[in-house]
């Protein structure tokens, strides 16, 4: 006597369910949106606009001196950025220039600093060696 066979054999489903991806998606798009805008680096500084062409890149290492709205000096060496006394940023130039000659130094002032804030930063940029200075701007608007 023959069995009778079953047909309850499961099949091999052949969809694939894609909305706990949709999720999972969705959740890393929030995060990166919440947290891009604080991976901007720097100081809130209002930089003036200027119609000048932007500098080269070159493979040299760069150093950013920036003076805030306040009057604050911050140096930014290798992505680290730190507010720092002019004295002290003066020094710090200097040896970072003593260990690599060919650094790029440049510098941002707020729109709204006195000139002769971004006046003093030059002149111990200059005082530390830097031969030359580049001035960063806003893209002019028009």
């Amino acid at each position: 006597m023959a069995r009778p066979r079953r047909r309850n054999k499961r099949r091999p489903m052949a969809e694939i369910n894609v909305v706990p991806y949709i999720d999972v998606m969705l959740v890393l798009l929030v995060i990166f949106m919440i947290t891009a805008p604080m991976l901007t680096q720097g100081v809130d500084v209002e930089l003036p606009n200027a119609s000048a062409s932007p500098i080269q890149d070159s493979e040299n290492d760069v150093m950013i001196a920036s003076v805030d709205s306040k009057g604050k000096f911050y140096l930014d060496v290798g992505g680290k950025q730190e507010s720092i006394a002019l004295a002290q940023l003066q020094d710090r130039v200097r040896k970072v220039l003593s260990q690599n000659p060919k650094t790029s130094v440049l510098v941002r002032g707020d729109r709204n600093v006195p000139y002769g804030d971004v006046i003093g930063l030059m002149v111990a940029l200059q005082g530390a060696g830097v031969p030359n200075v580049g001035l960063v701007t806003e893209p002019d608007k028009n």
